[in-house]
């Protein structure tokens, strides 16, 4: 098995919209894709964009129409980065290209192992991952789920491909969906809890600047602080609790919400559009 600090292999990106394009971003910065790096997209001014990246080769289709099967003929890794609905059509694309034990990964939501396997053969080994944007900063959660013909050795190369940019979860293909909606959407709801904790900064008398530098840095530093602590969130809650203080105030307030409930909810939401999405 590869040493975690060796290249990895040569690495296609078909497709570097916002998934695509924050692994192109972690993987460039990591210097480890020393192999080959090479990217497509549909105009010259995407490409342009990603061309002064480190190691990256930026191709345009719109200049270089074989772009795709090019890319993927290279490459022994090649990331599917496209609109879920474009991805029968670009795998139909790569398919003739792609040799035998090349490893085809999904960044595509709803698309099952199953489509890739059925339309690239089993000569192809199949994953299916779902990062998420803070991919762009090193700090994604990815899920990957193993096909039915991907060795030990190539979850590995993929593992090692991901964590360039963050941390791996190795789930079952069951089990993607599910974690889209905490992983793949949380970005979004601590956004969203920020966006409201600042508005309540300017309700108590702070100019919007100052709002959101308080709203902001606390979440930051409070994160920082889980992760450096190893302790549990529920512990770290208690410390900052005392009894009958304002924090104890304020979250009774909150648990009256029953936030539970919300998560939950929003969760459940999420992981039924998942399945719409996945049937079509």
């Amino acid at each position: 098995m590869a040493h975690h600090d060796a290249p990895l292999p040569p690495i296609a990106i078909l497709g570097a919209g916002s998934m695509g394009g924050a692994i192109l971003h972690g993987l460039a910065a990591s210097g480890l894709a020393t192999s080959g790096l090479t990217v497509t997209n549909r105009t010259r001014a995407k490409a342009e964009d990603l061309a002064g990246l480190a190691g990256v080769t930026s191709i345009a289709l719109e200049e270089t129409p074989s772009g795709n099967t090019d890319a993927a003929a290279a490459a022994d890794v090649v990331l599917v980065g496209v609109k879920p609905a474009m991805v029968p059509d670009l795998l139909r694309e790569i398919a003739p290209a792609l040799r035998p034990g090349t490893i085809v990964v999904s960044l595509a939501a709803g698309v099952t192992v199953a489509t890739f396997e059925g339309i690239l053969g089993t000569g192809i080994r199949v994953l299916r991952s779902m990062p998420n944007t803070p991919a762009v900063v090193g700090k994604a959660v990815t899920g990957i789920a193993v096909g039915t013909t991907a060795t030990a050795e190539d979850v590995a190369v993929v593992r090692r491909l991901f964590e360039t940019c963050g941390v791996v979860v190795e789930v079952p293909e069951s089990q993607i969906d599910p974690l889209s909606t905490i992983s793949g959407s949380g970005p979004a709801y601590f956004f969203l809890v920020v966006e409201e904790f600042t508005k309540a900064a300017v309700a108590q008398g702070f100019d919007q600047a100052q709002a959101r530098l308080m709203a902001e840095q606390t979440f930051i530093g409070a994160a920082a602080l889980l992760a450096a602590s190893g302790e549990e969130p529920s512990e770290l809650r208690r410390r900052v609790t005392s009894p009958k203080g304002t924090t104890e105030r304020a979250i009774a307030v909150l648990q009256a919400a029953r936030l539970d409930v919300v998560f939950e909810s929003a969760t459940d939401a999420a992981l039924a559009r998942a399945k719409e999405l996945a049937a079509g």
